[in-house]
């Protein structure tokens, strides 16, 4: 936007100059639907589109309804539910950020950096550290592709300060702050699908089992699992997510 003004200002500078300064007026007019179709094509190149699926970390009041902006300035409705993925909403990411904004001023929430390559993506919302930064909202990035959240895997990750480590399928991973990791489906599973998961965090030199389980592991089904720091129990804690997706009705015949 910033360079759109300065191009209209020079534009109307050049209709305020002296007569013998201004273009004729075909060329003037030419210039002008030049100037628009190019404004048009920067405008179309500059932001892309990003299917997102979006989510509030557990333990976190859910943010206020958002919103993003496409190129023509249209306002695209975003609500994120807490430690649920949204159904799919086509943002528009402007260089390599897509910016939330609050839906009720306009004032910005959130900004989600998306690399260049990405056209699928999760988008994990959590408040920032300190009450008074701005914006009130950080957010967690992940890619959203097979071999990066693969069909009747899980995809874990760690958004704690403490280190995690997750075992599926007797693999054992340890994830420091800001790290993840990808398990495939497992390979020893019961006649239900179902295989154990073993989340444990690193405290006073030891590791301390906080979550063992059972998840079913089936087809069409992947897990979204993470570390996070709770702030009603003061303690960091795990969260499973679950993500089936969505089937559409057969088509009346």
């Amino acid at each position: 936007m910033g360079s759109s003004v300065a191009s209209l200002t020079c534009l109307r500078q050049t209709d305020q100059a002296p007569h013998h300064l201004t273009k004729p007026p075909l060329m003037r007019l030419l210039c002008i639907c030049l100037f628009v179709l190019c404004s048009a094509l920067g405008n179309s190149q500059d932001a892309r589109k990003v299917s997102c699926r979006l989510l509030c970390l557990e333990g976190a009041a859910a943010p206020p309804p958002l919103l993003n902006l496409s190129a023509k300035g249209t306002k695209i409705p975003c609500i994120i539910p807490p430690n649920t993925f949204s159904a799919p909403v086509i943002c528009h990411a402007k260089g390599d950020a897509i910016t939330f904004l609050t839906a009720s001023d306009l004032k910005p929430a959130a900004l989600a950096t998306i690399p260049a390559n990405v056209k699928t993506a999760i988008v994990v919302f959590a408040p920032a550290a300190n009450a008074n930064d701005s914006p009130p909202w950080r957010t967690f990035v992940i890619e959203d592709f097979p071999a990066n959240f693969p069909d009747s895997g899980a995809l874990v990750a760690n958004f704690c300060s403490q280190d995690v480590r997750f075992t599926i399928d007797d693999n054992p991973v340890t994830l420091h702050t800001g790290m993840a990791h990808t398990f495939d489906r497992p390979k020893s599973l019961d006649a239900f699908n179902m295989g154990p998961l073993l989340a444990e965090f690193h405290q006073d030199d030891s590791w301390r089992t906080v979550n063992e389980n059972l998840l079913r592991f089936a087809p069409g089904m992947r897990f979204l699992i993470y570390a996070y720091f709770d702030d009603a129990s003061n303690r960091a804690r795990i969260a499973t997510c679950q993500d089936i997706p969505v089937t559409k009705p057969a088509p009346k015949k």
